[in-house]
């Protein structure tokens, strides 16, 4: 499965309901078992299959969001920052970005979802998500 914006989110963009230059972003990392569906997920609450292990707490973590403007390729693009899990053992598929309230899973609201192209474990070492290709918005 590649990589994908939620629909939800775009809408969210749209309405105003999502702010990249003020929000709070988290990174959660889950399993193969995950099956991201673009049109009908928009909350946490729906985001199944995350993972379990040492040096990993549920929610995960903070991420920061960066927007740039490509007038050349008539697109704008949104980076967020690599997180690591210090002395971890957790086994990874991919990542779901959301806008974290600060309360329930059921008012987060889904942002991206990040296909790692295959499980990416570690054991008793660091784990980095790192993102080396922003989400576009294109026009």
């Amino acid at each position: 499965m590649p990589s994908l914006i939620y629909n939800s989110a775009l809408e969210d963009l749209a309405k105003g309901a999502i702010n990249f230059a003020t929000d709070s972003f988290k990174l959660i990392l889950v399993d193969a078992s995950y099956v991201p569906n673009k049109d009908t997920q928009s909350k946490r609450s729906q985001v199944t299959g995350e993972v379990v292990g040492a040096g990993y707490a549920a929610g995960g973590k903070t991420v920061t969001a960066t927007v740039a403007r490509d007038d050349a390729n008539d697109r704008v693009d949104v980076t967020f920052s690599s997180v690591t899990w210090a002395d971890s053992t957790i086994t990874a598929r991919g990542a779901v970005i959301y806008k974290s309230r600060g309360g329930a899973a059921t008012a987060d609201e889904l942002v991206a979802y990040c296909d790692f192209g295959a499980n990416v474990s570690s054991t008793g070492a660091s784990f980095t998500a790192n993102f080396t290709s922003p989400f576009r918005l294109q026009n």
